[in-house]
């Protein structure tokens, strides 16, 4: 009896990314078969994987389970939690019942659009909505973040509540959205929160993030001394921080030029939706900022992480067919940079001082604030939540464990913490928390184009070779009568050395590679070409690393004539 009541009230939780990275969200909760899901987001590529453009969750865990998915919801409109819907949901059901504010709603509504023609099953939900899927009842609740229309999600299941904050701050001043509603959360909390999962992005901060008031005051200071055009950029989806300059911008008589499909199309859903305040005629052309003086014009743009294709990037590369930097510009970088952007936005940096520009940044003012809680914060929901169970989530592992430490500090027996990482399984009963021994499939999967996951480790590795030491074609033709190579091995290198000038490197290839066939196949009859490629390859690769301390990609052709 008692084993039979302990399986009827376990509950699975299995995060398929969010959980040792920052980015790639995505929550699983399995009550007795059902499962609903907690966002489902991208993240970027690293350094590492030339060619691929997103990384999103692996959904193998639900492949066997599609029926029994009940629905999704969605806590923002920021990528991370949003962006691997069209690649995901016709694995799961095309016709998934999802949920989402109408902001996020629209941002995901627009985003399908540019994949497929395919309608999305998408039910808008605001503060105090609530839904019924299965054995979960779900309840939203607004949070502050920098992108407007956030929400937590509470919500009630048989082994008791659970409190999913997502991602946010408590910023007494934010702009473009109400404070932190302290009473609501405090209602919640009266429920008695079995488990809280609480975003650990900033759990490495010191004190209380920066309002976003403070950096209203700030960035109208560059208003006030700006003597040329300002140039603002920030991401796409920082929506709070885009009102602010438009704010600014029509308060100092400035034009606005948005530039940037991803920006002009958030701003354009953000507007229609009521969530951005423009005045009429205050956004022009970039056509048309030639009408005006260069102190009336505000030019807001993506590219503040130094990406090569971004509107910033062409504009100091002069590749931009409108708009170039001027002298007396006033170029703001709104945005932190993110980890292994450092070396661009340094050299876009640099550049813009070169073309005589003036370079505002957050290490010189407090220009940008993140849209997540740092450690007071941090310590007060939790203070609020009570919650007899705790897991961090959102976040590199030094941020979990940073956040895991902090709770325990405020008293939290470490029996009833859990550190998880992606793909590990989170079992919950009323009465305790742990981690199963086996987990389920976690690793990358990789978009590249109209691929989805056809890229692995070892194309990626090829890729990183080529990308390192770059590839070396030995093209060789053979008798097929005599096993003899006919004339001379042609060579290409491409990445590796420039051929002309190294003839006496090629010249020695040549000769090992005719060794090589001669000793494999020169017998003449019957031969394993196979075999053959795979001695050119491994002993010119040696060859070419005793020679270059280089291992550029060897592929051998043999053509039998």
């Amino acid at each position: 009896m008692e084993k039979n009541y302990q399986k009827q009230k376990l509950l699975r939780l299995i995060p398929l990314g969010g959980l040792g990275e920052v980015g790639r969200n995505m929550m699983v909760l399995e009550y007795d078969g059902k499962i609903m899901i907690i966002d489902m987001g991208l993240s970027f590529p690293g350094e590492n994987m030339p060619g691929i453009d997103y990384i999103i969750p692996n959904i193998e865990y639900l492949k066997d389970k599609a029926r029994n998915v009940l629905g999704a919801v969605f806590t923002h409109g920021h990528y991370d939690h949003i962006g691997a819907i069209p690649y995901l949901i016709s694995m799961i059901n095309p016709n998934l019942p999802l949920y989402a504010s109408p902001l996020t709603r629209g941002i995901i509504l627009r985003r399908q659009e540019e994949f497929s023609n395919k309608k999305l099953n998408i039910t808008e939900v605001k503060d105090g909505s609530r839904i019924t899927l299965g054995p979960f009842r779900i309840e939203f609740v607004t949070t502050n973040h920098n992108i407007p229309d956030s929400l937590a999600v509470f919500i009630s299941t048989p082994v008791g509540n659970i409190f999913h904050t997502s991602d946010f701050k408590f910023d007494p001043d934010p702009v473009n959205a109400k404070p932190t509603d302290f009473r609501r959360l405090r209602e919640i909390a009266s429920r008695r929160i079995m488990l809280l999962l609480s975003d650990s992005t900033g759990a490495e901060e010191e004190g209380h993030s920066l309002s976003e008031k403070e950096i209203f005051k700030n960035l109208e200071e560059i208003f006030k001394q700006a003597k040329g055009r300002i140039i603002a950029a920030t991401f796409a989806s920082l929506l709070n921080r885009l009102q602010q300059l438009i704010t600014l911008s029509e308060k100092y008589d400035r034009k606005v030029i948005i530039e940037g499909y991803s920006m002009r199309t958030n701003i354009e859903i953000s507007k229609a939706l009521g969530y951005l305040r423009i005045k009429k005629g205050t956004v022009i052309k970039a056509k048309d900022a030639e009408n005006y003086a260069n102190d009336k014009i505000t030019i807001l743009c993506t590219g503040s992480q130094g990406e090569g294709s971004a509107v910033l990037m062409r504009m100091a590369n002069r590749e931009h067919k409108t708009l170039g930097i001027k002298k007396g510009d006033a170029v703001i970088f709104s945005s932190s940079t993110v980890p292994g952007n450092e070396r661009s936005v340094q050299n876009l940096k640099d550049e813009f001082f070169r073309q005589g520009a003036k370079v505002f940044h957050y290490g010189m003012m407090d220009i940008h604030a993140g849209g997540h809680a740092q450690k007071e914060e941090l310590k007060e929901m939790i203070s609020i939540m009570k919650p007899r169970f705790f897991v961090p989530i959102h976040g590199q592992i030094s941020m979990l464990v940073s956040h895991l430490e902090l709770a325990q500090a405020m008293g939290m027996p470490e029996t009833h913490t859990v550190f998880a990482e992606n793909g590990q399984i989170i079992n919950l009963t009323p009465q305790r928390i742990w981690l199963e021994k086996k987990g389920v499939p976690c690793n990358y999967v990789m978009v590249d184009g109209l691929g989805v996951g056809d890229v692995g480790e070892v194309v990626l590795r090829d890729r990183q070779t080529l990308a390192e030491d770059g590839m070396f074609v030995v093209i060789a033709i053979i008798d097929r009568k005599t096993g003899k190579i006919q004339g001379s091995p042609d060579i290409i290198s491409r990445g590796f050395v420039y051929l002309r000038e190294s003839k006496d490197l090629l010249r020695a290839t040549r000769r090992r590679v005719i060794d090589i066939i001669d000793k494999t196949a020169g017998a003449g009859g019957a031969v394993n070409w196979i075999y053959v490629k795979e001695e050119i390859r491994n002993k010119i690769g040696d060859f070419l690393y005793q020679q270059t301390k280089r291992r550029p990609m060897v592929l051998p052709v043999v053509i039998e004539v």
